[in-house]
């Protein structure tokens, strides 16, 4: 994990607070996890303060781990095709009334910061790689990866396109398709995308198209595609934690209408191109064959390159980024409950913790032979059984690292004589003495 534009004194803290956040940490842990040989819990604390607050760290650096971990993973996978899923989330810190530089992200009581993510995915098997691009957004500023940062003002689709041309620069190699959920559908930022060559994913609302020469709402087509019997079961998914069938759909549809975008304060209409996009209805029925969600695809991909049931599969993977802000709020290192009292030292620490997870995901997807005994370990280390058909998980994984990294402190410590640590045990604690 190089990080060029830092001394070797700060590189290895960096490592330390990784390995520190190497844990699914309770809510009311303050800071970082301490391990068995680490620092006393004060000298801790102060080092993880001054690594945090160091104008030197800048989050262009700090990122750098996270996106050469993705080129890696893209490396390895050798796949034409990659994920970049773009998603926005607030971190509420409402209760939190150290920090000065939260904003109000919709009501009064509802402050906090505002997380944007680009997170990197496998295109074969929709496992998360890492996030290549995170921005922060607080009451002064936006602490961001990229530089210039995203204006505070900036409306979330204003974001993606600057991250799309910072992409191209990530070494990739592989062609990214940028999956974003209907918060992007906008037929003026579409035609923005096309022309400068992206590639592009979009759940799309119930919008008028042109179809067939005839101008139609997406619900109404979908309806005639019905009629036709076009729609055919591609797969078994999971959905709400219950079993389903996916079922999919195809047609060529076009977009002609003007870009609503707002011009010195009002809203005006500005003509483009027609559009040509290919519309995939992807739909979750239950085992008797009812509808229980339906999604309206949008993708400028060809259709010679990637099929209709692919695309509603790599849709279906977008959820990789809820389960990451979920895994960073709930289920791992609990952000919501982080004291740093400045955005800018939060977003170092968040860019941390992200890579703590990349460590753990790779671990995940790894199947060798090495790599499935680690998991079963660090599983049995969590302490808590497992469901059959998932055994296991990211916060399972996390959470038996950090007994894992702590229990090996530990054999340090003593020359790794278990002996010698079995009758300290058993001297101090004589339930343990199994004579």
């Amino acid at each position: 994990m190089a990080l060029p534009p830092m001394e070797r004194r700060l590189q290895e803290r960096y490592r330390l607070l990784v390995k520190s956040h190497m844990h699914a940490v309770p809510r009311t842990a303050a800071g970082p996890a301490l391990g068995y040989g680490r620092a006393p819990g004060f000298a801790a604390t102060q080092a993880a303060w001054r690594f945090l607050n160091n104008p030197r760290v800048s989050l262009a650096a700090l990122v750098e781990p996270l996106r050469e971990a993705g080129r890696q993973a893209v490396r390895e996978g050798r796949a034409d095709f990659v994920l970049l899923v773009h998603d926005w989330s607030k971190l509420d810190y409402r209760r939190h009334t150290s920090k000065r530089d939260v904003i109000q992200l919709t009501h009064e009581t509802d402050v906090g910061y505002e997380l944007t993510t680009a997170l990197l995915v496998d295109a074969k098997n929709g496992s998360p790689l890492g996030p290549m691009e995170m921005h922060l957004k607080t009451s002064p500023a936006v602490h961001s990866t990229r530089d210039p940062a995203p204006l505070g003002d900036e409306h979330h689709r204003e974001q993606i396109p600057p991250t799309m041309e910072a992409s191209a620069g990530w070494n990739l190699r592989s062609r990214i398709i940028h999956v974003i959920d209907r918060e992007a559908d906008s037929v003026g930022h579409f035609r923005r995308w096309d022309d400068a060559g992206h590639w592009f994913l979009v759940r799309a609302d119930d919008r008028k198209v042109v179809w067939r020469g005839q101008a139609i709402l997406l619900s109404h087509l979908v309806a005639r595609l019905k009629a036709e019997g076009v729609f055919r079961e591609v797969r078994e998914i999971s959905f709400q934690g219950r079993p389903a069938r996916q079922r999919v759909a195809e047609t060529e549809i076009i977009l002609d209408r003007p870009a609503k975008t707002r011009i010195d304060g009002r809203q005006r209409e500005v003509p483009g191109r027609a559009l040509p996009l290919r519309l995939v209805i992807a739909q979750a029925c239950n085992p008797a064959g009812e509808v229980q969600a339906q999604w309206l695809l949008l993708t400028n991909a060809p259709a010679d390159s990637v099929p209709d049931e692919q695309i509603a599969l790599w849709y279906y993977w977008r959820w990789q980024i809820e389960s990451f802000f979920k895994l960073l709020k709930s289920s791992g290192p609990e952000i919501e409950h982080w004291q740093q009292t400045t955005g800018a030292a939060l977003a170092r620490r968040l860019l941390v913790a992200a890579m703590a997870c990349v460590v753990v995901w790779g671990l995940q997807r790894s199947e060798t032979a090495e790599a499935e005994t680690m998991k079963r370990l660090l599983i049995r280390l969590r302490g808590r059984r497992m469901k059959r058909k998932r055994p296991y998980t990211a916060p399972a994984l996390l959470a038996g690292l950090f007994v894992l990294l702590a229990a090996l402190e530990l054999l340090d410590q003593y020359d790794g004589d278990l002996r010698q640590l079995r009758h300290l045990a058993a001297t101090t604690i004589p339930l343990l003495d199994t004579g």
